[in-house]
């Protein structure tokens, strides 16, 4: 059977790589061949991801690749790009091959879309490379992505995911104390491998239920050491201690402020929450 495919990492799986896996998915089966782990971590460097890498390995799936390997980078870090090629090609013996218009490969980032498409005759393969996709006269990528994240700008982020971006954890018990003022919350640690947003005040949806979440060193309390995410679950009033929960950010609403009181926070978190329900 001719089998297409799709070479590359895909962190996040924003529009972009849903065009270039989209394009190989109607032309047949397709083997997406990915890695374990970023291979910047091979490389020593600090790296986070946009999603956890089962929920990204997920929606590649639901794209409709047939299948989806993931290579041990460190097996194949040292290897000459053109050998590379030709273990692909021995390996599956692929109709085409599909990358990004930035994607490298092989010893140093040696290979390119160019060897690729240098290579196609010799190996007996068709090279498709998918242009890049423009946003705002940026290019769409998980490094863009990341970016917006981390300033806040979590609209524009989950609009070149195509799905919200999220952070999940198991709920801790905490203080309680907004409970005492009539917002119970579910509280849990940011994710270590995840891209960090900036502390502040976050609409949120759990499930089918909207909420706020503050993430920060709750200044008002300053009974923490760390930074902790709370999240007030609108109409909600489940017992979730203990369990796994996903909460999916909407949109950054403000920076987090310290209040002279908790009758002042109190007043906050009601406004607070009108906006997340806008």
């Amino acid at each position: 059977m001719d089998i297409n495919l799709v070479l590359g990492f895909f962190d996040g799986i924003h529009i972009a790589h849903k065009e270039l896996i989209q394009s190989a998915v109607k032309s047949g089966k397709t083997i997406l061949i990915t890695f374990k782990e970023s291979p910047a971590i091979y490389f020593k460097k600090p790296y986070k991801y946009i999603y956890p890498r089962e929920y990204s390995l997920n929606k590649i799936k639901d794209l409709g690749v047939n299948e989806i390997l993931e290579f041990d980078f460190s097996q194949i870090a040292s290897m000459p790009a053109e050998d590379y090629i030709k273990f692909i090609v021995e390996k599956f013996s692929p109709k085409a091959i599909y990358t990004g218009f930035n994607h490298t490969f092989g010893a140093n980032k040696s290979g390119s879309p160019e060897l690729l498409k240098q290579m196609e005759k010799k190996y007996n393969y068709q090279y498709h490379c998918i242009p890049p996709i423009e946003d705002n006269s940026e290019i769409v990528s998980s490094t863009l992505i990341k970016t917006l994240i981390q300033t806040g700008n979590i609209e524009r982020a989950n609009r070149l995911l195509g799905t919200n971006f999220f952070i999940e954890n198991i709920v801790e018990e905490g203080a309680k104390i907004g409970r005492t003022i009539g917002f119970p919350t579910a509280n849990i640690n940011y994710p270590a491998n995840i891209i960090d947003m900036p502390f502040g005040v976050y609409s949120i949806k759990y499930k089918n239920h909207y909420g706020m979440m503050n993430w920060g060193m709750r200044p008002t309390v300053n009974n923490t050491l760390k930074p902790i995410a709370e999240a007030h679950i609108i109409d909600f009033n489940e017992n979730l201690y203990g369990e796994k929960v996903r909460f999916e950010i909407i949109k950054k609403i403000r920076d987090e402020k310290k209040f002279e009181n908790l009758d002042e926070l109190k007043i906050q978190i009601d406004k607070d929450i009108k906006k997340c329900l806008e």
